[in-house]
């Protein structure tokens, strides 16, 4: 992937994990192992944060380990409106304010409640609540792009509070300093709650705006 994106086959664009997959597989491909191992050792002496592109790559790789991460499936991260309304759901700063500093502080805490409230429902319907969320608070893909609050009849009835429903989303689409799980599409149909996977190279979790499988 880094010999790809020196070459700019990836054309400047967020790539999706099936070009990434396929880019990895061409490259490994012309390499060969020992092209390969030569690549291997230039990279891993950069640093992070000493030159973009092997932080983007690292980055992408990351996203294909996430994806493959169970075999007979493909898996993501939870979008921000996928996380946030399974916080809307827990336990959590049910019965007290919070200002977003205070649940920065502690993250555990706020990745057992994704889980907690993720657990309530089934996984479609999470899904479908946090493209509902992600419709009503997040900012247009594209430029002229009109932003729609979430009309889901369901929505509406199982996330009435307004301004819970604006903290966490707030919450989680800025801080990605907190663990989320995984949304798993099974090879045989259907969908699951996975596990949580390890902060990405940089520390962070992987929280988009929108599904990407």
């Amino acid at each position: 992937m880094f010999e790809a994106g020196a070459d700019n086959e990836l054309g400047g664009r967020v790539p999706t994990t099936d070009d990434l997959y396929r880019v990895l597989r061409a490259s490994v491909a012309v390499l060969g192992p020992a092209g390969l191992a030569q690549v291997v050792a230039t990279f891993a002496v950069f640093e992070l944060g000493e030159f973009r592109e092997t932080d983007t790559c690292r980055t992408f790789a990351y996203r294909l380990a996430l994806s493959f991460w169970y075999a007979g499936a493909r898996s993501r991260p939870m979008t921000a409106g996928e996380a946030a309304v399974a916080l809307y759901l827990s336990d959590a700063y049910r019965h007290h304010q919070v200002d977003a500093v205070t649940a920065r502080r502690a993250p555990l805490l706020v990745s057992r409640a994704i889980r907690q409230g993720a657990a309530l429902l089934p996984t479609p319907t999470l899904m479908r609540l946090g493209e509902a969320m992600g419709r009503e608070f997040a900012a247009p893909a594209s430029p002229g792009e009109v932003v729609t609050a979430g009309r889901d009849w369901l929505y509406r009835q199982a996330l009435p509070d307004y301004h819970r429903r604006r903290f966490c989303f707030a919450l989680l689409w800025a801080d990605v300093c907190q663990p989320s799980p995984l949304i798993v599409r099974l090879d045989g149909a259907g969908y699951a709650l996975g596990a949580t996977p390890p902060a990405g190279p940089d520390g962070t979790w992987l929280r988009p705006v929108r599904v990407g499988w």
